[in-house]
């Protein structure tokens, strides 16, 4: 099982980005995907879950600005960022796991570096 996450780069204050979390040996649409960030020297924060069912939660500080989407005919979950922050500067990693909130996961992928800088 595998998840690899891409799309992460460079863009401006105010870009966009979509990241993308691909699986292969394992099949999406059971589970529940969670995007996540982290900063150098801070704790992970969870900015996105879409469930199976394909409900879907965010927190107050990416609400509005980022768009989770699942296609599980490709077994990928997108990741769509707009109005992009320095602060969103982090690795996001996602992770596959049977409920969102439950805060166990069975995989996760190695993470895409994403700079917001002018």
């Amino acid at each position: 099982v595998q998840l690899v996450e891409s799309g992460g780069g460079l863009v401006q204050p105010g870009g966009s980005l979509r990241l993308s979390c691909a699986g292969s040996g394992v099949t999406f649409n059971y589970y529940a995907i969670t995007w996540f960030r982290q900063a150098p020297g801070q704790e992970r924060e969870g900015v996105s879950c879409i469930s199976s069912d394909g409900t879907t939660y965010y927190p107050d500080s990416v609400k509005g600005r980022f768009t989770i989407s699942r296609d599980n005919a490709k077994n990928t979950v997108y990741l769509q960022m707009n109005s992009l922050k320095a602060e969103d500067k982090a690795v996001y990693y996602c992770a596959a796991g049977r409920v969102c909130g439950s805060g166990l996961y069975d995989y996760w992928g190695q993470g895409t570096p994403v700079t917001v800088s002018s």
